[in-house]
C-alpha cells in the first residue's frame, strides 16, 4: 500500500520531507534559490542590472517552503517526529 493512502504514514513521510530538506538548506543554503541573472550589459543603467527576482514554483518551490516550515518550526516539527517514532513503534 502506498504512503498517500494510510494518514499516518503521509503525515511521517511529510515530517521526513521537512526535517531532511531543513537539514539540506543548512548545508547548502542556495540549493533551492534559482535566481536568473538579468542581463550584464554594461550599457544598461545600474538599477537594471539587479538580480531578477527569485522563483520558487514546482518542486523547488514546494522543497523550499517546506525547508522554510522546518526553519520556522523547529520545534513542533521535533515534537510530531518525535510523537510519530512513538506511534511507529509502539502503536504500529
Amino acid at each position: 500500500m502506498s504512503a498517500f493512502f494510510d494518514f499516518s504514514s503521509l503525515i511521517t513521510v511529510l515530517l521526513l520531507l521537512i526535517c531532511t530538506t531543513y537539514y539540506i538548506r543548512e548545508l547548502r543554503p542556495t540549493i533551492f534559490d534559482h535566481s536568473p541573472l538579468a542581463s550584464n550589459d554594461p550599457n544598461q543603467p545600474q538599477q537594471q542590472q539587479q538580480q531578477a527576482p527569485l522563483k520558487r514554483d514546482g518542486i523547488n518551490g514546494f522543497l523550499w517552503k517546506l525547508s522554510r516550515i522546518g526553519e520556522r518550526l523547529s520545534p513542533y516539527v521535533g515534537a510530531g517526529c518525535a510523537l510519530m517514532a512513538l506511534h511507529v513503534l509502539f502503536l504500529k
